[in-house]
C-alpha cells in the first residue's frame, strides 16, 4: 500500500452518480446520501478505501455542479494570465461564497491536493451544452481527469454520444463503470485506466488492484462457509412431537427451516457490507412473497428432484413415504406442501425404522429432503455470486432468479448434497437449538461442503435489477 494514499476528487453533474460509485468502490452502502433528488450532496465529504488497516486511496466526493454555463461565462471574463490562475482567482473571490458556493466547493477539491479526478457522467443523458461547459472547467483546473461513464448498460445510455464528446474535449482516457452492477472486471479495470493518466503512481495502483483480487476471494471463501453451515443446520434437523395436530407441527418444522435460510441470508449481507433489505431472491416471475416461503414450492420441488434424479419419486409417491414416517400426517397433507419433509428417501433404512418405532408409540418426526437442500444451495450460492458483483450505491433491492427447469445440475451442487449425509444422524448440529455442538465433526464437514460451494461461487451470476416502477430506470446521484 501506498505510504502517502491516493487523493482522487469525483465530480460531475448533479445525479450522475458520483456517491453511488464511492459506495461501490469502498463498500459502504451507509457513506453519503443516495436519492433521486438534485442536490443532495451539498458539502465535500471523504472516504477512505482502506487495507489491513491502511488507506490505499482517499476519495473527495463533491456537491454537484449545477450552473456551469454561467460560471463558464464568468471564469472566462476573470482576470488571470492563465487558465488555472482565473480558476484560483475566482476561488479566493466573493462569487466563491455566494452565488458560484457549490460549484466552488467542487473545483477547490480539485485543485487542492489531489492527483486525479473522476468525471462521473450519466450516459443516458444527452451531450448537452452544460455539460461541455462542466468539461471545460474541469480541465482548467490542471489536474489528471478521468471520466467514469456510468449507466452504460441502460437501454437509454447515450454511450457513443458521449465518446464522441470526450473526444472533442480532447480526453482520450475514459473508463466505463456502472455503479448499480459493476461488470465482471470493471474495478480493476478503472484502476488501470487511472494508472495511465498517473503513470508515477501505477505501481501503487497495481497494489490496490491485487488487494482487491485477494479481498474477493476472501470474500466467496468465507460465503461459501456461511452457505456450508446453514445447509448443515437444515440438514441436521429433526423435530419429534407426540399429540400435537399435524398442521401446527407442520407449520412451526418450516418456520424453523426459512429461520435458517433467513439467518443465511443475513449472514451474506453482513458479509458483503450490504444493509438487510439491500437484496431478495425469487424463483419465478409468477411467485411472489419472502424467497423461503418458495423452499416448500411444491412445483419448484419436483423440479428439484427431478434435476437430483429422482424423476417421478418426486410428489405424491414421496408424499406416501412421508405418511409413514410422520405417523399421522395424511397423504393429502403431504402433497399439498410439495411432499418436502421426511427422510425415509435420503434417510436409509435404519432412520425409517427409527421413525416407524416413534409412529408406534405416537411419536411424529420431521426431516427436510434433498430437492429443500438443493434449492436452498443454489439460492445462497446465487445470492453470495451476485452480492460480489453489486454495487452499494443501488437504490432497489436486488432480485436473483432461480435455476432454469432444464439446467443441468452443477456437479459442485450434486456433490454438496452428497457431503450432507453425515448432518442426518447430528441432530447437535443444528445451531440455535438447546444442545448445539460446534465439535470439529461438524467443523469438518463445514470445510468440506464449503470447498464444494466455492466453485459456484467464483464466477459472476446474472441477477435481476428491480427498477423504480415510475419510470423503469434507477436514477442514483
Amino acid at each position: 500500500m501506498p505510504d502517502v494514499p491516493l487523493q482522487i476528487a469525483v465530480v460531475g453533474h448533479t445525479n450522475a452518480g458520483k456517491t453511488s460509485l464511492l459506495r461501490t468502490l469502498t463498500r459502504n452502502a451507509r457513506f453519503g446520501k443516495v436519492s433521486n433528488a438534485p442536490g443532495t450532496t451539498r458539502h465535500a465529504e471523504t472516504i477512505d478505501l482502506r487495507f489491513d488497516g491502511r488507506t490505499a486511496v482517499r476519495f473527495v466526493d463533491t456537491p454537484g455542479l449545477e450552473d456551469s454555463v454561467a460560471l463558464l461565462s464568468f471564469l472566462t471574463n476573470h482576470p488571470g494570465d492563465t487558465k488555472t490562475e482565473r480558476i484560483r482567482a475566482f476561488l479566493r473571490g466573493p462569487e466563491a461564497h455566494g452565488v458560484f458556493e457549490q460549484e466552488a466547493k467542487v473545483l477547490r477539491a480539485l485543485v487542492t491536493a489531489t492527483d486525479a479526478g473522476m468525471l462521473v457522467i450519466d450516459t443516458r443523458e444527452p451531450v448537452l451544452p452544460k455539460y461541455r461547459a462542466e468539461i471545460e472547467i474541469l480541465s482548467w483546473c490542471a489536474r489528471p481527469l478521468m471520466p467514469v461513464l456510468n449507466f452504460v448498460r441502460d437501454p437509454a445510455s447515450r454511450r457513443d454520444e458521449w465518446h464522441r464528446a470526450l473526444l472533442e474535449s480532447n480526453l482520450h482516457a475514459r473508463a466505463e463503470f456502472d455503479v448499480v452492477a459493476p461488470s465482471f472486471g470493471a474495478e480493476p479495470q478503472l484502476y488501470r485506466d487511472l494508472g495511465a493518466l498517473l503513470p508515477e503512481r501505477r505501481e501503487e495502483l497495481a497494489d490496490v488492484i491485487e488487494a482487491l483480487a485477494l479481498q474477493q476471494r476472501q470474500l466467496r471463501a468465507a460465503a461459501s462457509r456461511v452457505a456450508a453451515s446453514v445447509l448443515i443446520d437444515v440438514a441436521a434437523m429433526r423435530r419429534s412431537e407426540r399429540g400435537k395436530s399435524a398442521e401446527p407441527f407442520l407449520r412451526e418444522f418450516r418456520d424453523a427451516v426459512r429461520a435458517h435460510a433467513d439467518q443465511g441470508a443475513s449472514e451474506l449481507l453482513e458479509l458483503f457490507a450490504f444493509r438487510p433489505g439491500d437484496a431478495e431472491l425469487t424463483d419465478l416471475p409468477e411467485l411472489s412473497g419472502r424467497w423461503t416461503d418458495d423452499l416448500f414450492n411444491s412445483e419448484l420441488l419436483k423440479r428439484a428432484g427431478t434435476r437430483l434424479g429422482w424423476g417421478a419419486a418426486v410428489g405424491a409417491g414421496v408424499g406416501a413415504a412421508v405418511d409413514v414416517v410422520t405417523a399421522g400426517l395424511s397423504l393429502g397433507a403431504a402433497t399439498a406442501i410439495g411432499a418436502t419433509l421426511g427422510g425415509a428417501v435420503s434417510g436409509g433404512w435404519r432412520p425409517l425404522w427409527h421413525k416407524l418405532g416413534n409412529r408406534i408409540s405416537g411419536v411424529r418426526e420431521l426431516t427436510v429432503e434433498e430437492p429443500v437442500l438443493l434449492l436452498l444451495a443454489e439460492r445462497l450460492c446465487r445470492l453470495g455470486s451476485a452480492l460480489a458483483l453489486r454495487g452499494h450505491g443501488a437504490q432497489h433491492s436486488l432480485r436473483v432468479g432461480d435455476a432454469g427447469a432444464d439446467d443441468a445440475l452443477p456437479d459442485a451442487l450434486r456433490d454438496t448434497i452428497e457431503q450432507l449425509a453425515p448432518a442426518r444422524g447430528h441432530a447437535e448440529w443444528e445451531r440455535g437449538q438447546r444442545g448445539f455442538k460446534d465439535d470439529a465433526d461438524r467443523a469438518l464437514l463445514q470445510d468440506r461442503v464449503a470447498d464444494k460451494l466455492l466453485p459456484l461461487l467464483a464466477e459472476p451470476v446474472a441477477a435481476v435489477e428491480r427498477l423504480p416502477s415510475h419510470d423503469g430506470a434507477a436514477a442514483l446521484k
